[in-house]
């Protein structure tokens, strides 16, 4: 089933690439989206049926042997890969069927036969992720991570008549690039220290390499501080966090079925996934935790600045992915790897909604994506309407205050913001996402207020032939509103609340009790206050001690015998799990006010703050910096070597030589030629002399 799952993608993606011409356009979208829906069938068997508190393994093949280095490609199965199972196979397979309807007259591609292509692309790119997530060892892990790095580049570039697609293509792979050569280090170090790549048996080294040193950059570091950065350099390339997050935003030259899979269930969890996966390692590594907890809350603040003003539709909803991927680190980076993991399986919901959702929008407006052009379209897209009213709900978390009812968002978001309150102390980052929540409740509210309310703007004939979205289109929507209203319900107790569903559902040692009933409990609150964190210490050495004796630790997620932090984060103050609930109802209120009650306010805004808004609209100055820090010097330099290097002294050499010397020595050995014999035959005697006075003086030795 395992195999089944991970190889369907693939096999679609060969028959629609290759055999299109036999099947037919049809032919190939149908059978690529038929395998997809039959991998997410059995991804969601497989979640319901396999034991967590067992380790399954499929070989597959044996793979790479050189030397000491002996890798199997193999499938692995835990929490983790099971969880990442459904997300990826069930977005895919909705986006398959939904870009059967919105590639169906895409304008890009008029007379051309593309549609095969696109859908093998997308299969691919559904296979690359699965090999990434279903890995059991580093090589693995990064065989399915360049993977999903190429299949991105195609698939942003998939337009390439326009020259901003090849562009953005070509900027997403660049930047990649460069979190990957982190990545690649990690790995080389971590093989170097523990001469293995498995993941067993990394972790069972774990605790060991957090009292090496080792040499790096002329100087000695900790090693597991040191590996978990470099692996975590990586995950900043492809989960687009900041310094390396330039190339998201770009992503949206490409389809918007594939900002969807891109945003919300392939690429950008990727990085997510291999922090939560390393867990074992990031717990040893408090430095690297400091900046993973840093990066995220940096990341979701910026994000959301950025988001308050963009006009795109598809922007504004790649700026939220940007932020939301921080609130992902942040959890991980305190050490609460399953609310991390929480937060990704309820994003892939409404996430994948919100793309859809716009690209629904754009389909039914002839392809307009400038939200100033939109306005009153709920009558018009009564569907798409309700679909993104429920993602917008999901992701600017509307719930009961201090209960578990809510949309998905509300308590997985939520839970992030408590454990970033119990991890850093209520310090800096936990002020970042809360004011990160009341922006991204703004810049939402926003774009639903720009889209659905108000008086019609921009191209009147545009407005009066606005039109709902097929059925191909609006039934994935209607499918991930269902994830988006109920997932977070159903998952908040085994992913953050019940210590002893979250033991059963993740494979932990059954150590923990239960902390605390009550949502709105405090520390100290009754007897379970005081006794939760040892029991969160118990469940904790118990992976410790197995990791002492050499082995890896037990479960899909690792705890060190300090990590309380969910513990703590049930005991948070009143105040602290209020402080979401009220940063959405103020941007929600604020953006009422601007868009509904006062449209002529942002204007306004802008107006008395020009910098301010420059400095949002211009997504604080990172791509002129970039370009003034690294692609003018590399096109200087380039210039240099192309006209000095390459002209000046390569052509110029052999041009001196073929049209200079050659010539000369040609006209000095014409000089001999004269054309008589006895010119040639009083040569012929003084090669004779010189030759017999050589002999001589040498004796005739060799």
């Amino acid at each position: 089933m395992l195999t089944i799952i991970l190889f369907a993608p693939l096999v679609g993606a060969l028959i629609a690439g290759f055999g299109h011409r036999i099947i037919g356009d049809k032919g190939a979208q149908v059978t690529t989206t038929a395998l997809l829906f039959l991998a997410a069938a059995l991804s969601w068997i497989v979640f319901f049926t396999h034991d967590p508190m067992v380790v399954e393994r499929v070989q597959v093949l044996r793979w790479v042997e050189s030397g000491s280095l002996s890798t199997d490609w193999s499938i692995r199965l835990d929490r983790l890969t099971s969880i990442m199972l459904i997300v990826v196979t069930t977005v895919s397979s909705l986006v398959h069927l939904y870009s059967m309807g919105y590639m169906a007259h895409d304008p890009q591609f008029e007379g051309v036969s593309y549609r095969p292509r696109f859908f093998a692309y997308l299969s691919f790119f559904t296979f690359a992720m699965l090999m990434l997530v279903t890995s059991d060892n580093l090589l693995q892990m990064f065989f399915g991570w360049e993977g999903v790095g190429v299949a991105s580049y195609l698939l942003i570039g998939f337009y390439y008549k326009k020259p901003s697609a090849n562009a953005a293509a070509m900027k997403a792979f660049v930047v990649n690039r460069v979190g990957d050569f982190g990545f690649a280090l990690g790995i080389f170090g971590l093989f170097m220290l523990t001469d293995s790549i498995r993941f067993d048996d990394v972790f069972a080294e774990t605790a060991r390499l957090a009292e090496t040193d080792i040499h790096f950059l002329w100087q000695n570091w900790n090693a597991a501080n040191l590996l978990a950065f470099l692996l975590f350099i990586g995950a900043m390339g492809k989960s687009a966090q900041l310094f390396l997050h330039t190339w998201l935003p770009d992503a949206m030259e490409g389809p918007t079925p594939v900002s969807a899979l891109i945003h919300a269930a392939t690429m950008v969890t990727a990085g997510v996934f291999l922090v939560c996966r390393m867990s074992p390692l990031i717990e040893y590594a408090p430095q690297a935790q400091m900046i993973i907890v840093g990066i995220g809350a940096i990341t979701a603040f910026f994000a959301a600045t950025v988001g308050l003003v963009q006009n795109d539709i598809k922007r504004v909803i790649a700026y939220s992915t940007c932020s939301q991927l921080g609130y992902m680190f942040v959890a991980a980076g305190v050490g609460a790897y399953p609310v991390a993991m929480f937060h990704l399986l309820t994003h892939a919901f409404f996430k994948a909604m919100l793309f859809l959702g716009a690209g629904s929008v754009i389909h039914g407006m002839h392809h307009e994506q400038d939200m100033r052009n939109y306005g009153g379209l709920r009558k018009k897209l009564p569907l798409t309407f309700w679909a993104m009213l429920i993602g917008t709900l999901a992701i600017t978390g509307v719930g009961i205050p201090l209960t578990a009812i809510g949309f998905a968002g509300f308590l997985s978001k939520d839970a992030i913001i408590e454990v970033a309150y119990a991890g850093t102390n209520g310090g800096v980052a936990f002020w970042l996402l809360v004011v990160a929540a009341l922006f991204t409740s703004f810049y939402s509210w926003r774009l639903m207020f720009l889209t659905f309310w108000g008086t019609p703007r921009g191209d009147h004939h545009t407005h009066d032939h606005a039109h709902e979205s097929p059925a191909v289109m609006t039934i994935p929507l209607g499918v991930l509103a269902i994830g988006a209203i109920f997932s977070g319900m159903l998952g908040y107790n085994a992913f953050f609340y019940k210590h002893d569903q979250m033991n059963a559902f993740f494979g932990l040692p059954e150590h923990h009790v239960e902390a605390s009933e009550g949502h709105g409990e405090t520390a100290g609150e009754g007897e379970a206050g005081t006794e939760a964190p040892a029991a969160e210490g118990d469940q904790a050495s118990a992976g410790d001690h197995a990791m002492a004796q050499g082995h890896a630790p037990q479960g899909a997620v690792f705890f060190a015998p300090d990590n309380t932090v969910i513990d703590d984060a049930h005991h948070a103050p009143t105040w602290v799990k209020l402080s979401p609930f009220i940063a959405m109802l103020i941007g929600l209120g604020t953006a009422y006010v601007f868009y509904i009650v006062n449209p002529s306010l942002p204007r306004r805004l802008a107006e008395n703050q020009p910098q301010l808004y420059q400095f949002l609209l211009n997504k604080w100055y990172f791509d002129e910096i970039y370009d003034f820090l690294f692609v003018r010097p590399a096109k200087a330099l380039g210039r240099i070597l192309w006209k000095r290097g390459d002209g000046a002294a390569i052509d110029g050499a052999i041009n001196g030589v073929a049209m200079g010397i050659v010539p000369w020595f040609t006209r000095l050995a014409g000089r001999w030629q004269s054309g008589y014999l006895f010119t040639y035959a009083f040569a012929m005697v003084l090669g004779i002399v010189v030759l017999v006075t050589i002999m001589t003086m040498t004796g005739g030795a060799n």
